[in-house]
């Protein structure tokens, strides 16, 4: 009898908007008058799912894993080549995307008439079907840090499987 364990993990990530760099979203890049401040390329979207994937497998979190130090090789790195090298950590313990359901808090651009080309990207990069993706945009309705737009936060949900497990 074949069994499969399935596994869930919340990632959150939140990024200053500052000038001088480009905005990287969903592994994107959109036209917007400010960026987002990091040591990669500061996707919020990528490294909330790198976060959730990471906890599903109980394999800590993007920081541990892609240190931000400077001068090293992840300084600027893409985050599409850090939710690539995610995968494999933890394909390494067996597991495959399920599905996952992510949120974007952003008062400005509007995000809504990008999220197929990020749906379509991601699930590329992942090796996924789009249909296994969901990719939401919110706005705080002016409150907070998201809505005075000093930044973007995004929030990820994964579910991970490991097919054959007998602890199931």
């Amino acid at each position: 009898m074949s069994h499969c364990k399935i596994r869930i993990g919340f990632g959150f990530d939140v990024h200053q908007l500052t000038e001088g760099r480009d905005l990287w979203l969903g592994g994107i890049k959109i036209d917007h008058t400010l960026g987002l401040l990091g040591h990669s390329d500061a996707d919020v979207l990528v490294h909330a799912i790198c976060d959730a994937i990471l906890g599903a497998a109980n394999m800590r979190d993007i920081g541990y894993h892609f240190p931000p130090k400077k001068g090293n090789e992840f300084e600027n790195i893409d985050s599409k080549i850090l939710l690539r090298r995610t995968l494999d950590i933890v394909a390494a313990k067996g597991y495959s995307i399920g599905n996952i359901d992510c949120t974007i808090c952003a008062e400005r651009p509007k995000l809504n008439p990008h999220i197929p080309q990020m749906q379509e990207t991601l699930a590329n990069v992942m090796g996924i079907d789009i249909d296994d993706i969901s990719i939401k945009a919110t706005t705080t309705e002016k409150l907070g840090f998201t809505g005075r737009e000093e930044g973007i936060s995004a929030y990820a949900v994964v579910l991970l499987e490991k097919a054959d497990s007998p602890h199931f």
